[in-house]
């Protein structure tokens, strides 16, 4: 793929960059190790102010930040003004608590015949990120804002289509204060990936996006023994029943699906509405569905944009499709709009058996797929058959029925009578082929971090027996 901004609701190439020569990409990553060697030696309270500046940079460039991002990919220009919003808030949550997480955890000496035991974190060094551009911001700025507080060093491949996203992250980090280097972008393609990865110089990973590029990030990654944090989609399931309130439900379920133009890894894709309420739910789901308004995204009241790309609506024709030629009835939509732009009607289907790929596969648009299922057993049980566990939702007044979801559920995320959502404060991340590891809140930081022992001793011998007695157990 070009490395190219092409507005999605015209279907214009507005710009085209050159992907990096080898000479120059050598350059970035060997200022970004020289980087690396001060940068580890900065003080936790001077990455909280650079953070905290970045957060004031971000805001005052809220209105062109997020026209760019609804140029590149078509999000609407609100949910870009929101995106915006959310890392400014990502910023500052790290700049505030990132620093008690690097401090010293003290565990008990007298256990392990030591005048002092504890555990320090340090920074791992310079970080590869690969990330995707149906939140262009968002994506990159829950790796960026952890890894800098912590200590590392990013190197982002981002998504080929937003390459002007990609390198605004750069910019706005230098403006911010933080030291030259400390965040590059690297404009190249998917194919140099594995020349940076296997570079010695670079110590990790973390990637969002596909399966198949997942598999052959962990492969690399696993053959030159370095960490990897993957998350790779979702086919989250939203389980009806009968205690909820429908209305409620139907409306937070048409945002779940739709958010995005229905290109979110945590949408809710699969609907499994208990019987009993079925018929009134799917009505009412219809209607919120048919009244979303879809059009131009810079456009106040657009409630739905474009798909990113041409191959995108290509896909959920074809979805669709095989789903419709295998009885699957449309309640409403189904269909690639007659303008110009990649625009696809927001759609319900009734009637998804297992033989249809929306069933198995993860559709990235704005298709929800509706099960009638019979008991809450029946809606896990469909719901943990499917390949991927990232998030999940549960609409229900009943105690035991929140219980058992949450202990039988398949997923890394468990929402009730919510919508699947990142937050700073909460880990994400799934399970399955969902990927694994954590982002956010102080787990997904220490994801990059090396966990130091620190044993120290004292002159007594009855510590030092205990000590030896102890490697001698290992």
């Amino acid at each position: 793929m070009a490395i190219a901004t092409i507005n999605p609701a015209t279907g214009e190439t507005l710009a085209t960059f050159e992907p990096l020569t080898d000479e120059a990409l050598e350059e970035k990553i060997a200022r970004a190790d020289r980087a690396f060697a001060s940068y580890r030696t900065t003080s936790p309270q001077e990455r909280s102010g650079w953070l905290s500046a970045a957060a004031d940079v971000l805001e005052a460039d809220t209105d062109s930040v997020a026209e760019l991002m609804t140029t590149e990919m078509g999000k609407t220009l609100a949910s870009a003004k929101a995106e915006v919003g959310k890392c400014a808030t990502a910023l500052r949550w790290y700049a505030e608590r990132g620093p008690a997480f690097l401090e010293p955890e003290e565990k008990d000496a007298g256990a392990v015949g030591a005048q002092r035991a504890y555990v320090v974190h340090q920074p791992l060094g310079v970080v590869l990120a690969i990330m995707p551009w149906n939140f262009p911001l968002w994506q990159a700025m829950r790796f960026a804002a952890p890894a800098l507080m912590a200590g590392n060093v990013g190197l982002l491949k981002h998504a080929s289509n937003v390459p002007q996203t990609a390198l605004y992250m750069e910019e706005l980090f230098r403006k911010a204060g933080f030291p030259d280097d400390v965040f590059q972008t690297l404009l190249i393609g998917s194919s140099t990936v594995e020349k940076v990865l296997r570079d010695d110089r670079v110590v990790a990973a973390t990637l969002t996006g596909s399966g198949p590029a997942g598999q052959s990030v962990a492969a690399i990654a696993g053959d030159a023994l370095k960490k990897t944090v993957l998350e790779l989609g979702g086919s989250d399931p939203f389980i009806v029943m009968p205690s909820a309130h429908l209305d409620r439900a139907a409306e937070v379920a048409t945002t779940a699906r739709n958010q995005n133009n229905g290109q979110s890894c945590i949408a809710a894709k699969r609907f499994f509405v208990h019987r009993d309420v079925a018929e009134e739910f799917t009505r009412l789901f219809a209607e919120k569905i048919g009244a979303l308004t879809v059009g131009d995204p810079m456009a106040e009241d657009t409630q739905v944009g474009p798909l990113a790309t041409e191959s995108g609506v290509q896909d959920v024709e074809d979805y669709v499709a095989d789903a419709r030629a295998k009885g699957a009835t449309v309640a409403v939509g189904g269909q690639r709009l007659d303008r110009p732009g990649w625009f696809y009607a927001p759609t319900l289907l009734t009637g998804v058996t297992p033989e249809m790929k929306v069933h198995s596969e993860e559709v990235f648009g704005p298709v929800a797929a509706l099960y009638s299922v019979d008991s809450l057993d029946e809606a896990i049980r469909i719901a943990n058959s499917h390949v991927y566990g990232l998030g999940s939702n549960l609409w229900s007044e009943d105690e035991d029925e929140r219980a058992q979801f949450v202990r039988d559920i398949a997923s890394g995320m468990a929402f009730i009578n919510g919508m699947t959502a990142s937050y700073p404060e909460l880990p994400f991340g799934g399970i399955k082929q969902s990927g694994y590891g954590r982002e956010l809140t102080g787990v997904g930081m220490r994801e990059f971090m090396n966990a130091k022992t620190v044993w120290v001793g004292g002159p007594s011998s009855e510590q030092a027996e205990r000590s030896t007695a102890g490697s001698a157990a290992e």
